[in-house]
């Protein structure tokens, strides 16, 4: 039993991903064509790529409830930008900062989160908690509650681009963000911390690990990935929504990370196992809209995985 339960946590993602491969491809139609699997690429690079900060939040012993509001203030910022008088004058500039501006804001954002928590010992629910509330308050107030809609292809090629005449840009930012997240934490002294850190952090302590600097590390690099996620959100829709973008986001990232092996009392950061989870967690969706089945289903379904998963690594460890 206990050899199944190991198996099942170590291997049980990628059966439950292919078992929903060959049930779509059997009863689900179109989905093998070329514009279905488009969709789901870019559909699932923004779960995949907050996914991934999350998994590294979560290896360090964390949590982040706030990534939904920082792509909310994220995305909003790209287009106010652009849409600016500034913009009409220059141009060029505008586009750098309608990038920079929003990875900054959302680097603040997390400097922000992982300052209560590594620093001043906030649990991290709560200290996350706070721009969970306040993020989309402030992007709101950026853009009065409207939706924002704007016409530059430079910037909406990040969201709309296509590789090889196919192949999604937001998806090839996937593969590099993963890439470099999991050389991170597989080839370098900090990923050797993270890790340590989530295992038991009095011993990482105790053995000379920056605990507070690693912690605080963790939090901005999933904030800028969430700012990420939301700028590619706005390329996408021509448009930003504050009410709307990142809406349930940090639900689908925890889910993805945990169905990848992440655990939650940390101490592991399963980047390929998150893209995976965050596959799962789209083509759940998906199947499910394709078959009739109405969208807050998914959320049902969404839930019943993680506690799924959190009880099937529970067992492992026991």
């Amino acid at each position: 039993m206990n050899a199944m339960l190991g198996w099942l946590a170590q291997r049980g993602i990628y059966a439950a991903f292919v078992l929903l491969l060959v049930f779509n491809l059997a009863f689900t139609p179109h989905f093998f064509e070329a514009q279905t699997l488009y969709v789901n690429l870019a559909q699932v690079s923004t779960i995949a790529i907050v996914a991934v900060g999350m998994t590294m939040v979560i290896a360090s012993g964390g949590i982040d409830l706030s990534v939904g509001a920082v792509m909310a203030l994220a995305g909003a910022l790209g287009p106010f930008v652009l849409l600016s008088p500034f913009a009409e004058a220059y141009p060029v500039l505008a586009l750098v900062l309608s990038f920079v501006l929003p990875l900054a804001a959302a680097a603040v954002c997390g400097l922000f989160n992982g300052a209560l928590v590594a620093f001043a010992g906030v649990q991290p629910i709560v200290a996350t908690l706070i721009l969970f509330i306040s993020g989309r308050g402030l992007a709101q107030v950026l853009t009065n509650g409207n939706l924002q809609v704007f016409s530059n292809p430079s910037f909406s090629y990040i969201g709309v681009g296509r590789v090889f005449g196919f192949f999604p840009v937001q998806a090839l930012l996937v593969v590099v963000i993963a890439a470099c997240a999991y050389w991170l934490v597989r080839g370098t002294v900090f990923g050797r911390y993270l890790l340590a850190i989530g295992g038991n952090e009095k011993t990482a302590r105790l053995a000379g690990a920056p605990v507070s600097p690693v912690k605080l590390a963790s939090y901005i690099i999933c904030a800028m990935l969430a700012g990420v996620a939301g700028l590619i959100v706005s390329a996408i829709n021509s448009a930003s929504d504050a009410n709307q973008t990142g809406l349930f986001m940090e639900l689908d990232a925890i889910a993805a990370a945990v169905v990848g092996g992440a655990l939650l009392s940390g101490g592991k950061a399963p980047i390929v196992g998150a893209l995976f989870g965050a596959m799962i967690i789209q083509l759940i969706r998906y199947t499910l809209l394709a078959n009739g089945v109405p969208d807050a289903v998914s959320q049902i379904a969404k839930a019943a995985i993680i506690i799924a998963a959190v009880c099937l690594h529970r067992e492992r460890k026991e």
